[in-house]
């Protein structure tokens, strides 16, 4: 597939604002990664997230509690995902370039592979979001529809419906289909189908983490609490940690008024410039609820993540005023739900829209 090229030459939009946003760390004298806070508060989630695990496997709490835990750490996990492997996987985590590998390996830990989600998210992703057959991220066919691009099934119209279970099952399907199917076929996303050579550690890696993460989550809970208690407790905090995952990638490029752009067959580019282009295909949502922020890892902050995904999440808010500043000046529509409520049902009403088309 031919690679897609955005309109760069002059960029006026992006030189603006990198001035900017250049100018603030200059004056604030602050590093563009993570801070204190953000190791402080990764320590405290992973030590959440630990002591949730030794309750549920060594304690055995009542059956009621123990669901309610297994949720909990569901939850627990995607925050884990986010505040820590998402920026380690952007290199935003730390200054320090050995520790930012070991948050992006922090995936392994979570039953993904790091190696294909850097392919899959930082190439794809960020670089062709909400471009058909580029950006996996919205390809999730036959089962939805995402886009007018992709072609309408009958059952589309309920998937305003059904989308809550597709999204719960996502990450179950991730760890335990998705990952194996690109080791196995080498086509990790849409533009890099051809198969990649894997360094030897990284097949190390992918086998001796894969293994690890069934005997942690599945064989030790087995022999501590049995099957079918084991069985139930690894599908709840799947479900939780895949309906948190999908529900914030979701609002952030899947609602009412993001763009899906098509590329020029002929000359194959989309005649824009890269940075109006992450703009047009990206939202944020509930910017000034603190808790949501914390719990988020600053992916609510979506478009300023896409415009810097080098730069840590903590310094969103201040980049925020300066994009809304330079979205003004040029006349670029800048999408945001201030409530959580108002994202989710304007993602609900552009799927049963799509669904219904």
């Amino acid at each position: 597939m031919p690679i897609v090229q955005f309109n760069n030459q002059k960029a006026p939009f992006f030189k603006s604002l990198k001035a900017k946003v250049d100018n603030y760390f200059l004056t604030a004298k602050v590093d563009c990664s993570g801070n204190a806070k953000l190791y402080l508060k990764g320590a405290l989630q992973l030590g959440i997230a630990a002591a949730l695990y030794v309750t549920l496997v060594f304690f055995t709490p009542p059956a009621w509690v123990a669901l309610l835990l297994c949720a909990t750490l569901g939850v627990m996990l995607s925050l884990l995902g986010f505040n820590i492997m998402h920026e380690g996987g952007h290199q935003s985590f730390s200054k320090y370039k050995w520790l930012n590998k070991a948050s992006a390996y922090f995936l392994n830990v979570l039953g993904g592979n790091t190696y294909f989600w850097k392919i899959k998210h930082n190439l794809n992703h960020h670089t062709y979001t909400n471009i058909d057959g580029m950006d996996s991220d919205i390809d999730a066919e036959p089962f939805m529809r995402l886009h007018e691009g992709q072609p309408r099934r009958w059952f589309h119209r309920f998937q305003h419906i059904y989308w809550f279970i597709l999204y719960g099952i996502s990450y179950f399907v991730w760890i335990f289909y998705h990952d194996f199917q690109k080791y196995f076929t080498g086509k990790i996303a849409p533009i890099t189908a051809e198969r990649k050579k894997m360094e030897m550690k990284e097949h190390i890696i992918f086998w001796v983490t894969k293994l690890l993460y069934i005997a942690v989550y599945i064989v030790v809970p087995i022999l501590m609490v049995g099957f079918i208690k084991t069985l139930i407790g690894f599908a709840v905090i799947c479900f939780a940690c895949g309906f948190s995952i999908s529900i914030v990638f979701q609002l952030a490029h899947v609602v009412e008024g993001t763009a899906f752009p098509k590329v020029d067959e002929t000359t194959q580019k989309i005649e824009q410039e890269w940075a109006i282009h992450q703009i047009n295909t990206t939202a944020d949502f509930v910017t000034k609820n603190k808790w949501v922020c914390w719990m988020l890892g600053g992916l609510n902050f979506q478009v300023e993540h896409h415009l810097f995904p080098k730069v840590s999440h903590v310094h969103y808010p201040a980049i925020r005023k300066l994009v809304k500043e330079t979205c003004a000046e040029f006349k670029v529509n800048y999408i945001e739900f201030p409530t959580t409520r108002q994202a989710i049902y304007s993602h609900l009403m552009h799927i049963k829209r799509l669904g219904r088309a």
